[in-house]
């Protein structure tokens, strides 16, 4: 199989060259767009995978995405790994978008991840029967038969057999910690735990207790010695939900445990080595906070050796009719009820904008279930439900304007309580939509609700 190198500089491709011929590929280098271009018209077939570099020399009009685009449009099946310098980091990141199937950083090639990077995206799932990969998804939770399920299915596959550090990104309520949990059970650690680290939930000065453990006597209140969630994964998956939150001073002390697979517990002198693979998730722009100073480039780097993308429901609206029916079957045996969806209705439903994505419409379905006395649900039960405040998104709750006068936290609180405030009344009280209508958990919602001395129940319309 046969590795094509592309990248302007001749030093740097020989000595990835060289790297890729001691894993038993061969390889061929080539350092312009347009000689690329040329080759994989030519040698399409026997070429296994693309390095690609993101930018070239002034001497072309072209870069490296220009060849991505050609590659996706006219040889599809020819996998392509972005390489990226210095400053090309959020360039690549769109890349993977555009279909790349990963990227890599220069100052951060090795052996053992250009072998593992390689091994990757070579090992496309691609020949699996299209039926066998949305079955797979299915028994994780992850339902739909659109392109776009389809294509997920496809990166979890593939990344799910390697021991890559994974980031997932989307929007909040897309299903990010189902797919966490099925790249777990298809890789080599199904077997071994999958730890869940509720990053907003863990108060900042038990951050480092929580996730490496203490010894006995290590601060007031320690009567006895604890492993943390790394002990507990040890073997398996950690997977920490909403990295995004993490700040920016409690993010360094992810950077060793993460890259050297050593922890210390909280008053200990003793190193403990553990075996985890890293599961992250985010509905932030962690490229664009590295930019920004608010995220490390480094611990990004370790989060980031792989990414999968989760598409927002009104991107694969196809897919909505059969999530219906699945949660709706839950519904029923949960409650021993026999409700069902008019066929106009479930057409009301796919052409809702759903700003909190499947979890809105989970919440959607469960509670115009509960409180629809009789067994087939019609548009005017959704209307009577969703009323106004299906069609409102988050951006057009109007607010007050801020009065001056006051220091910037107050006033970003004072929007804040408002704004919980009035998604509240409109959702006539219900938590678990607003969360969804606000692009929050439900944990997260909770929390501001206890801050600010909100009680739901004032905005519980009396009948």
């Amino acid at each position: 199989m046969l590795i094509l190198i592309s990248d302007d500089n001749y030093d740097f491709c020989s000595t990835v060259a060289e790297i890729v011929q001691g894993f038993n590929y061969e390889t061929h280098m080539v350092h312009t767009p347009e000689d690329t271009i040329a080759y994989i018209d030519k040698f399409s077939k026997k070429i296994g995978a693309l390095l690609l570099d993101i930018e070239f020399g002034p001497d072309t009009n072209m870069n490296g995405i220009d060849v991505l685009e050609y590659c996706r449009k006219n040889h599809p099946f020819i996998p392509v790994i972005m390489i990226t310098g210095k400053g090309t980091i959020e360039t690549a990141v769109k890349a993977t978008k555009l279909g790349a199937v990963n990227f890599i950083e220069k100052s951060l090639v090795s052996a053992e991840k250009l072998k593992e990077v390689l091994q990757s995206a070579i090992n496309l799932p691609e020949h699996k029967d299209k039926t066998e990969i949305l079955q797979f998804l299915r028994a994780n939770g992850i339902i739909g038969s659109s392109e776009h399920i389809l294509d997920l299915g496809y990166s979890i596959v593939r990344f799910g057999r390697t021991d890559l550090n994974v980031l997932i990104t989307g929007e909040t309520g897309t299903g990010k910690k189902l797919v966490a949990q099925a790249l777990h059970s298809v890789s080599r650690r199904a077997k071994k735990p999958f730890v869940i680290v509720d990053i907003p939930n863990i108060p900042r000065e038990l951050f480092q207790s929580e996730l490496f453990g203490h010894v006995k006597g290590a601060y007031t209140g320690a009567s006895m010695n604890k492993d943390g969630l790394f002990q507990k994964a040890n073997g398996g998956t950690l997977f920490l939900d909403e990295i995004g939150e993490l700040s920016l001073e409690l993010q360094a002390s992810l950077l060793n445990p993460i890259e050297e697979k050593i922890i210390r517990k909280i008053g200990s002198s003793e190193n403990e080595e553990v075996d985890v693979r890293i599961v992250s998730a985010t509905d932030k722009d962690l490229s664009a906070m590295v930019s920004q100073g608010l995220f490390r480039s480094q611990l990004y780097h370790r989060l980031r050796e792989c990414e999968i993308y989760v598409p927002p429901l009104r991107q694969r609206k196809e897919d909505i009719p059969e999530l219906v029916q699945y949660y709706l079957a839950k519904f029923n045996l949960e409650s021993g009820k026999t409700k069902f969806f008019s066929p106009s209705a479930i057409e009301f439903l796919q052409e809702q904008p759903w700003p909190g994505n499947i979890r809105e419409l989970i919440n959607t379905i469960r509670i115009v279930c509960e409180y629809t006395e009789k067994d087939t649900i019609e548009i005017p039960d959704l209307r009577k439900f969703l009323g106004k405040e299906q069609t409102t998104t988050e951006s057009e709750v109007v607010l007050p304007p801020i009065t001056s006068g006051g220091d910037i936290k107050t006033d970003i609180e004072r929007v804040e309580k408002l704004k919980i405030e009035r998604t509240l009344e409109n959702c006539n009280g219900n938590v678990s939509k607003a969360a969804a209508m606000l692009g929050v958990s439900r944990e997260t919602l909770h929390n501001k609700i206890r801050k600010y001395g909100i009680n739901p129940n004032f905005y519980r319309k009396r009948s």
